[in-house]
């Protein structure tokens, strides 16, 4: 198996491929911090442009990044809005994610290592999914955890699933309808195993639909929860893993498709622009990895979407949070256009910015009130269609901010497709 190293100085394109380099770029036009959802909520953190550009032009040392001048670098919380405004091409986000990094240094605090962990804890707690769902409900048990590792008492957290989703799909696996289209390899995630398994049900039972054998490639998490929480290294050697396995279909010409916006993303581009990682294989596979909606569009596009969809049982309008992750992929707004095929539904686009959540950000006793107080206009929409209606969101940390912040029963753009071509329920 390769070996997780940074990019050797000696590569021709080593300035591209590191984020720090963009700063030169920046012209102080102040749009990235315009945009931000924290810097408005919170003195802590300046903005993107003073913790970004700004400041990467003091801790530079040779590629790796020093250690940042201005401590405020962990209060970004990752949403990657600044990079997608800049209108000069500065990864904001990226460099800001990297000076994280090097300001922790491998010494990560207990928090941020459990908080990294979420394969490890779906796969240690699902067997005892109803003891800890249970438990995890309990206000005592929620604050001693707040005091011991300092995980808001409110703060929303997952449900583990009894059953993880590869052995629901060892028993049940989908046969793929006529006309037959190929082979897919699907990545299921973390929570898609472990926790929201039904979104992963969804998904392989449309793609079944469609024509698609589906393929479950040998995977482990994206490495995105320790890359979030300072753990680079860590993060880099479950990025290869991935990269070691995923290859090995793409060269097999079968596409990777995924129902988890940010892991999706983390193979198409954070292996490559945040953590760096040479491997042989990095941009074949980047080059072949699909948000699922994205897939799906592509698949429309090309008239091999079946549209045998039938009317959910629904009288109001429903609204649609597009993720900042999702938004990083540059795709538009793919979910929109399927829901267009969907006879009678209407669906309302949501113009918050973010919800706050920001993956394992807003769970952190002292970013939690910043989380909420950022999501605030994305909960008021959520309260003006209605909290008895579902909320659409591709993000799964997002989902269970948006049901945890207004009760609203929350689901993936692939369930709503899922259950207009009568392969399950509507509320899963």
């Amino acid at each position: 198996m390769s070996e997780p190293v940074l990019l050797p100085e000696s590569n021709p394109f080593a300035a591209y491929e590191q984020a720090g380099f963009t700063a030169d770029l920046c012209v102080k036009c102040n749009i990235c911090t315009s945009a931000c959802p924290v810097a408005p909520i919170t003195d802590l953190f300046p903005g993107p442009k003073t913790v970004g550009p700004q400041a990467q032009r003091f801790r530079y040392d040779g590629g790796r990044g020093a250690e940042s001048p201005d401590k405020s670098v962990d209060y970004c919380s990752g949403c990657g809005v600044c990079s997608l405004v800049c209108p000069h091409g500065v990864k904001i986000m990226e460099m800001n994610t990297r000076a994280r990094e090097a300001l922790y240094d491998e010494h990560i605090p207990l928090r941020n290592r459990v908080l990294g962990r979420s394969e490890l804890l779906g796969k240690l707690g699902h067997r005892f999914a109803p003891v800890l769902n249970f438990g995890m409900g309990l206000r005592p048990a929620r604050i001693i955890a707040e005091k011991v590792i300092g995980i808001h008492r409110d703060a929303p957290l997952p449900r583990w699933s009894f059953q993880s989703f590869r052995e629901w799909f060892s028993r049940n696996q989908p046969a793929a309808k006529a006309p037959y289209r190929g082979q897919i390899a699907y990545f299921h995630s973390c929570a898609g195993n472990y926790y929201d398994t039904v979104v992963s049900k969804a998904a392989v039972l449309v793609l079944a639909h469609n024509g698609y054998e589906v393929l479950l490639p040998e995977q482990n998490c994206c490495g995105l929860p320790m890359q979030s929480n300072g753990e680079f290294s860590t993060a880099r050697a479950y990025a290869t893993r991935n990269l070691d396995s995923l290859a090995e279909y793409v060269c097999k010409g079968i596409p990777i498709v995924g129902a988890s916006t940010s892991c999706t993303l983390s193979l198409k581009s954070d292996y490559r622009e945040i953590l760096q990682l040479e491997h042989p294989d990095r941009e074949l596979v980047s080059a072949q990895v699909y948000d699922i909606s994205e897939f799906l569009l592509e698949a429309h596009r090309r008239g091999e979407l079946k549209t045998d969809f039938h009317a959910l049982p629904l009288d109001s309008m429903i609204l649609y949070h597009a993720p900042c992750q999702q938004k990083l992929h540059h795709i538009g707004q793919p979910a929109l256009d399927l829901f267009a095929l969907i006879p009678g539904l209407q669906v309302r686009p949501s113009d918050a910015a973010c919800c706050g959540i920001a993956g394992t950000y807003g769970v952190k006793v002292e970013k939690y009130d910043i989380a909420m107080k950022v999501g605030e206009p994305l909960f008021e929409q959520v309260r003006e269609i209605g909290a008895d209606q579902p909320v659409i969101c591709d993000s799964e940390t997002c989902r269970w901010q948006i049901t945890g912040a207004t009760g609203a029963y929350s689901l993936h753009p692939v369930q709503v497709l899922a259950a207009a071509y009568g392969l399950m329920e509507f509320y899963g």
